[in-house]
């Protein structure tokens, strides 16, 4: 019975380090390409649409979803990437802040701009995204797209297109890996440290 013990409380510790696993590769290239067809629909005059990925998070997911957006429309789809550090509201808490580079290749005035990240969670971040753009311009209309949605939302915030929802607890955090970051995809579920 003891060595049963143990090895339950190991198995839990390895699941809690783990996490639990929300999305695969494949769950995650089928949200994106549902995604797609969705922005595809929602917009008729794809010549206006450009996508922008949130830094860091959504990068790489607006890269992913340009491509496919492409393949839908016959004709390439503009991209670009914003850093949201300067216009969030809460940077006196946040200490020194990792500035990374915005670059939007094109005009956003009269476009439908779809702002693209991993996670959504208390909106504070799309709403910095919402104040970064109207610095460059002013979009037609803008859209959100979201690979997954965990709730507690502290703004008004609602995403046009959802990958998934995710109900949550505050003590846990949604680990989103890719495979332009050095990892394999994969959507996780994790607990937070005492210490986070």
């Amino acid at each position: 019975m003891r060595t049963e013990q143990v090895r339950f409380f190991v198995s839990t510790i390895h699941a809690m380090t783990d996490g639990k696993l929300l999305l695969d590769a494949n769950a995650i290239q089928r949200s994106l390409t549902r995604i797609a067809h969705e922005i595809a629909e929602a917009n008729a005059d794809s010549c206006s649409v450009a996508l922008i990925g949130i830094q860091r998070g959504g990068i790489h997911l607006a890269s992913r979803l340009a491509k496919l957006l492409t393949g839908i429309w016959s004709h390439d789809a503009p991209f670009g990437v914003l850093d949201v550090s300067m216009h969030r509201d809460d940077i006196a808490q946040r200490g020194i802040v990792s500035v990374q580079p915005t670059e939007v290749p094109f005009d956003v005035e009269g476009k439908t701009v779809v702002l693209v990240d991993d996670v959504l969670f208390n909106g504070r971040t799309v709403r910095a995204a919402l104040d970064a753009v109207h610095h460059l311009g002013r979009p037609r209309r803008i859209q959100f797209a979201v690979l997954v949605d965990r709730g507690h939302r502290e703004l008004p915030v609602k995403p046009d297109f959802v990958g998934k929802n995710v109900p949550t607890a505050l003590d846990e955090r949604i680990q989103v890996s890719l495979s332009e970051t050095g990892g394999g995809d994969s959507v996780t579920l994790q607990a937070l440290s005492h210490n986070e």
